[in-house]
């Protein structure tokens, strides 16, 4: 991410909106769930789905944000970018999680970052942005995750802290897959060596809490490869904020091609495995 020193007051400004606008969100979502939830479209393939409650949820937040911040851009996962004028962009996910929204599993959270990119660059990089404040909230059981850049990261107020550092047969990783068969295939392919390496691995469906479960110690690290901008925005930040490392394979920054989370001495092996298995050029 590019390195820079943001005025403290727009942080804070913008964490209060990161907030307000995953709170909303959060709240239009979980109590307007259906007793069953139906798809309404779907995207890469036919697993990966879209409800009626993503759209109305991005909706409320592009809405808000031109009445809370006119003039910044917005990037959603169902709206797709729109530029704005301030150097501000949104990066929201509506409901990060979505398979488990549907089938009514707690795992589900509303994703809210702001960032900043370099002039002229088109739509947010997480390889070329700067994250400048998240909210992850997961309205099923109210936790919110809050994190702005250089002040830290909290649960419902309380500073977290990412774990210490371990050796990888100890540790408990978080992963997730993709919606194509043949990624599938290959990331199987990974998850099977490394699980006799590890104490175990674990896949929660919400790539924004998986991080954030980094950020507070409930992980010890976390990989996946395939993640779009809106995934882990503010879980990325969260993670960051709270002392953890957050990067890609081969000296890259965290992308859609691989990105890895976790306590820095533990991140390296970590990569060093995934590196090792060509696990970012896989499928």
């Amino acid at each position: 991410m590019v390195g820079m020193t943001p005025d403290e007051t727009l942080v804070r400004t913008l964490v209060d909106v990161a907030r307000t606008l995953a709170h909303e969100a959060g709240r239009l979502v979980h109590e307007g769930r259906p007793d069953r939830v139906e798809v309404h479209a779907t995207k890469s393939s036919p697993i990966d789905v879209v409800t009626a409650m993503d759209l109305a949820s991005e909706d409320l937040l592009r809405r808000r944000i031109a009445e809370l911040r006119p003039g910044d851009g917005i990037l959603g996962e169902e709206q797709g970018y729109v530029p704005g004028t301030t150097g501000v962009t949104w990066v929201v996910d509506p409901i990060d999680g979505t398979v488990n929204y549907l089938y009514g599993l707690a795992s589900w959270s509303v994703s809210v970052a702001a960032v900043v990119t370099p002039a002229g660059d088109g739509p947010p990089d997480p390889e070329t942005w700067t994250a400048l404040a998240g909210a992850v909230h997961a309205p099923t059981d109210g936790r919110t995750f809050l994190a702005g850049r250089g002040l830290g990261a909290t649960l419902d107020g309380r500073p977290i802290r990412v774990g210490e550092d371990k050796p990888l047969e100890v540790s408990l990783v978080g992963t997730g897959f993709g919606y194509l068969a043949e990624r599938r295939r290959a990331q199987a392919v990974v998850v099977a060596d490394l699980l006799p390496r590890v104490r175990d691995i674990r896949r929660l469906g919400s790539a924004a809490l998986d991080l954030c479960a980094v950020a507070s110690g409930s992980l010890d690290l976390y990989f996946e490869r395939g993640l779009a901008p809106w995934d882990l925005a503010a879980g990325a930040l969260v993670a960051q904020e709270a002392g953890a490392v957050v990067t890609g394979l081969n000296g890259r920054g965290a992308s859609q091609d691989m990105t890895v989370a976790g306590a820095p001495g533990t991140v390296r092996a970590l990569v060093t495995f995934l590196e090792g298995h060509g696990a970012d050029a896989t499928a």
